[in-house]
């Protein structure tokens, strides 16, 4: 086991170090940057110094570093992040571990909302569904999934705060923006539309992967063999078929986890929270290289983590699978 996760671990540096790459290439790519876009607004706004737009752009870019040649702008971007030294921000001109600080707890938040639900919602339902294949409540329930794959989480969101603001069922805080650690009541209140726009969304793919798995464990010998001892159909389904489909459905919630940092990008932005999603809108809309650089390495870290995690309880929670199995 250790060296599977040793080998995991190195193959998670390599998924970062391509992935920090890419992002680096594609900041550069973009039209414009942070120098230009405010040496054009102090021009614009009548504030300029003596120095002429093309001087005080120079030397706008030669503060920030960016005026440097790619190659080197890479060698000292790659060397500062493994002198632990992930830069300053363009715009706050603090750190962006710091700003990461500041956002990650109502990133986190919404996270672990956004899962508990898509799980509450696809496990019963997954369940029921597959427990009567072909009846009414199926077809319902498997419109009801497709209907949440099919629909975009932003518009969840939106039908579902109309109908918040249309009965004035409660209020919800898109100024204060505040975190449950500060007042409870109020950040429910803001997250739980995002969360169950979210929840539904990811709950839709994994309602549909644990009814196809409870199918087809119901079709195995063991079932009927527990059947033709006499227990209780309840028994059979959640004692011996449920607890045996859910154990691939683990692996799924890598990709659930996955949809949840995607969604939030833009259920953030929707809603105001300061969380990374957002942070990283308003990072690349100022071209602040250095933010959008650490944010998308974090979620990145992120992902690969949990997905590493997920797949060392898939080996204890599932005897048949081994390390060498999987190494090969």
């Amino acid at each position: 086991m250790q060296g599977y996760i040793l080998r995991r671990l190195l193959l998670n540096l390599v998924v970062i170090w391509i992935v920090a790459t890419l992002v680096f290439l594609a900041l550069r790519v973009l039209p414009g940057d942070f120098a230009a876009e405010q040496v054009a607004l102090r021009f614009f706004s009548g504030v300029g110094d003596s120095r002429s737009a093309e001087e005080a752009l120079a030397d706008a870019r030669a503060e920030l570093g960016i005026d440097r040649p790619i190659p080197v702008q890479y060698f000292h971007y790659v060397t500062d992040i493994l002198s632990g030294d992930f830069g300053k921000s363009f715009v706050t001109r603090r750190s962006t571990l710091d700003e990461i600080g500041r956002a990650l707890p109502y990133s986190i938040q919404l996270g672990v909302m956004t899962a508990l639900i898509a799980i509450l919602i696809s496990l019963p339902v997954g369940v029921i569904s597959a427990v009567k294949p072909g009846s009414v409540v199926d077809h319902v329930l498997r419109i009801i999934a497709i209907i949440g794959l099919a629909a975009p989480s932003f518009w969840i969101a939106t039908i579902l705060t109309l109908f918040v603001l249309r009965f004035d069922a409660w209020t919800i805080d898109v100024v204060g923006t505040p975190g449950i650690w500060e007042d409870p009541v109020s950040s429910l209140e803001l997250f739980v539309i995002p969360a169950v726009a979210g929840g539904l969304a990811s709950g839709a793919i994994l309602m549909r992967y644990i009814r196809s798995q409870l199918l087809e464990v119901l079709a195995h010998d063991y079932i009927r063999t527990a059947r033709s001892k006499g227990l209780k159909e309840r028994t059979v389904i959640l004692r011996h078929a449920v607890r045996n489909a859910l154990i691939p459905a683990i692996t799924v919630l890598g990709f659930v986890i996955l949809a949840v940092v995607n969604g939030s990008v833009i259920l953030e932005s929707m809603f105001n929270i300061p969380g990374m999603g957002r942070a990283i809108v308003g990072a690349v809309q100022s071209r602040d290289f250095p933010m959008v650089q650490t944010l998308v390495i974090a979620i990145a870290v992120g992902v690969v983590t949990i997905n590493l995690l997920i797949d060392i309880c898939y080996f204890y929670i599932d005897p048949r699978v081994s390390v060498s199995g999987a190494n090969a």
